[in-house]
């Protein structure tokens, strides 16, 4: 199969092109490699995917719309996977014309050129951080998510909704995934589980929100990858439903979670980096940030209905594959 991969550079892209290639797909990534973080992290990534001959890599920005259509028509893809946007809650409110950019004009281009080019499925990555300040948990795909709290729940909120109008008005079968806090190795220095451990390892104090009485629906990242490869065959049609099902009543368009299921607390994390590391940490106890969530716990019952049990890698051995890697790539061995 052709798969379209856009942000084959980045955190989770990086593990799902690996994931599809070892399957035997022909995979084009497209990448701007912007330096949100240090892009040697993301050509890292890019080398390993380079090793392969069925992997293509396109050098554009989800802005540049006439690149992003060449490099679409060039692929053939049967499935697209949008995953390139402007990640992180707390730098929105820093740089929130990126989020805008990325996240509302780059989605609503990659749009318009499948308009021409329509794949057999397409899976947009969004965020549990779409279900805003919603009190019930676990979260579930019906229930309504109109309050946003963060300037970047509120763009992956409007990309479901453009998904929405164009799997309508052209038939394109989309997925929107709802990612539960992905954690795992080459993950992005901005996200928690690196911060923490560099942080540790250089006997400095660890920054942590709401004083520690967070809880996160974590959700490592090859378990979350085994559910989108399994879910690019598991393509919407319209009227044909399953059970807890999401799908929308005009279009072949649903909405999934895919997260871990089973809600952990931030310090019973710190504590399974604490053993991976063999530091113990130095707390700086803070409050909540603006935009954060003191909960996230996710209903994972329409994605069984779709894609059988997902894998579920328990804490303690995802953190420590992650410290593996942390290890040799930052040279703590």
């Amino acid at each position: 199969m052709r798969i379209f991969i856009t942000g084959a550079a980045g955190f989770i892209g990086f593990h799902l092109a690996q994931r599809l290639l070892a399957d035997g797909h022909t995979v084009t990534g497209y990448d701007g490699i912007t330096d949100y973080y240090d892009p040697a992290l993301k050509r890292a990534r890019l080398a390993i995917l380079a090793e392969h001959e069925r992997f293509v890599l396109i050098e554009g920005m989800l802005e540049d719309a006439g690149r992003l259509r060449d490099g679409l028509a060039q692929s053939g893809a049967e499935v697209v996977l949008h995953l390139a946007a402007q990640a992180g809650v707390r730098y929105s409110l820093e740089q929130p014309q990126s989020y805008i950019q990325s996240n509302v004009v780059g989605t609503a281009n990659l749009l318009e050129a499948l308009r021409a080019l329509p794949p057999r499925h397409l899976i947009f990555a969004s965020t549990s951080s779409i279900y805003g300040g919603n009190t019930k948990v676990p979260f579930a795909e019906t229930d309504r998510a109109d309050g946003p709290v963060s300037l970047y729940a509120a763009t992956k909120k409007s990309g479901e909704a453009m998904v929405h109008a164009y799997a309508h008005l052209f038939g394109i079968a989309s997925t929107c995934v709802r990612f539960f806090t992905v954690y795992g190795p080459w993950s992005r220095p901005d996200m928690a589980p690196l911060k923490f451990a560099t942080a540790m390892m250089e006997g400095r104090p660890i920054d942590v929100y709401g004083f520690g009485r967070m809880r996160r629906d974590f959700t490592y990242v090859d378990d979350l990858v085994e559910a989108i490869a399994r879910l690019a065959e598991r393509a919407p049609e319209l009227g044909k439903a399953v059970a807890h099902d999401s799908l929308s009543a005009v279009a072949p368009f649903r909405i999934v979670n895919i997260g871990g299921g089973q809600p952990t607390e931030l310090m019973d994390f710190i504590g399974a980096l604490e053993r991976a590391l063999g530091v113990k940490a130095r707390l700086n106890l803070l409050p909540m940030q603006p935009g954060d969530v003191v909960a996230t716990e996710s209903d994972t019952r329409l994605l069984q209905a779709l894609i059988g049990a997902m894998p579920q890698t328990p804490i303690d051995v995802g953190v420590a594959r992650f410290v593996a890697w942390f290890k040799t790539y930052h040279g703590y061995m």
